[in-house]
């Protein structure tokens, strides 16, 4: 349930601010996962194995939720470094 309050968080953030909007698209298309479109379900999606490694290098648990200023600032960041 807290992914999908910080997805809701972000989604809101993007309909406010088209610019957040192009950004955290860049952020989701940058963490798909290789050839996602050779397995089910045939989305652009993260590896889960990854995110996990993510959230434990940047907040030190697996299983950590971002704050939605980290994710923003991130993607706001993504824009001036492709």
């Amino acid at each position: 349930m807290p992914w999908l309050r910080l997805l809701i968080a972000l989604k809101l953030r993007a309909l406010v601010n088209p610019a957040v909007a192009a950004d955290l698209l860049r952020v989701a298309w940058r963490y798909r996962r290789r050839r996602w479109w050779a397995r089910a379900p045939f989305l652009p999606l993260p590896d889960r194995a990854y995110l996990r490694w993510r959230m434990y290098t940047a907040y030190g648990s697996e299983d950590a939720i971002p704050p939605v200023a980290d994710v923003l600032r991130y993607a706001r960041w993504t824009r001036h470094h492709p």
